[in-house]
């Protein structure tokens, strides 16, 4: 079922594309492509996007990477295993072939590891590409059988866009100031991609970016890579907290309590 990133709000911007677990849909087309390490290019026209955009996908992969701590898990995308990336001539051929809605610039899908976007695009190449490349290597890292919350899932991928990470916590503190916060109880078993509640749903990406960025920043990489093996190993989140934080948190309200202190701060 799709992944619907709600439109733009007040509270921070968010950008129009998602992330698909349904098989990918594409109509014929008279595809070249680029070879690169980690990526396949597919494209119908302008080659010199199209390097571009492999240039940036290699950069973007050591990045997630290096963000997430997962340097030396980073050869799981070589040879056949490289991820594709699709770049259709337009906006329109885009829509047509993925059946995606009119506002979306872009999605990927988990399954078959490929990204779909377009020519064209700068929010493609600037924000969506690394955004989705953070929701794959994530998932290819901690799978899909463990508790992981979609807050986690979503701080993760946000926390590669490079914009985010320095608006995020403004928002964040704005909304504690204003009391509008959503209870980390609540967070974690929050589902906003079907809501119709625009509100509801910027805050919790703020909070959820804003989280990751807690965990990385104030813990550093290391921990948050031991974190995240965890709960790929069955942990539950808590469980995972406690091996990886412990003393400092240990549970889901500590988790909350020293997350509101470092907006403090």
């Amino acid at each position: 079922m799709p992944k619907i990133k709600n439109q733009i709000t007040k509270v921070l911007p968010l950008f129009l594309f998602f992330s698909l677990f349904l098989p990918r849909v594409l109509h014929a087309e008279q595809w070249e492509e680029l070879r690169g390490e980690h990526f396949i290019i597919y494209f119908t026209k302008e080659e010199k996007i199209a390097k571009q955009a492999l240039d940036k996908s290699e950069l973007y992969y050591r990045q997630v990477a290096d963000n997430l701590g997962y340097q030396r898990y980073t050869d799981f995308w070589l040879w056949d295993k490289r991820c594709k990336i699709y770049l259709y001539p337009d906006h329109d051929s885009y829509l047509k072939a993925t059946y995606s809605p009119y506002w979306s610039h872009g999605q990927a899908n988990y399954t078959d590891k490929t990204i779909s976007g377009y020519v064209g695009s700068q929010l493609f190449l600037d924000a969506i590409l690394p955004h989705e490349l953070g929701h794959l290597i994530f998932r290819d890292f901690v799978g899909f059988e463990g508790e992981i919350p979609l807050w986690l899932d979503e701080g993760v991928a946000q926390w590669q866009e490079r914009a985010k990470p320095k608006t995020v916590n403004k928002a964040a503190i704005r909304l504690l100031n204003e009391n509008r916060l959503i209870p980390l109880k609540i967070m974690m078993k929050l589902d906003v991609r079907g809501t119709e509640d625009k509100t509801l749903v910027n805050v919790f990406y703020v909070q959820s970016a804003s989280l990751v960025d807690f965990l990385i920043r104030k813990y550093g990489t290391t921990k948050f890579t031991m974190f995240c093996q965890q709960l790929r190993d069955g942990k539950t989140l808590e469980e995972a907290l406690k091996f990886s934080y412990s003393p400092s948190m240990r549970t889901v309200e500590d988790l909350e309590k020293e997350w509101r202190r470092y907006l403090l701060e």
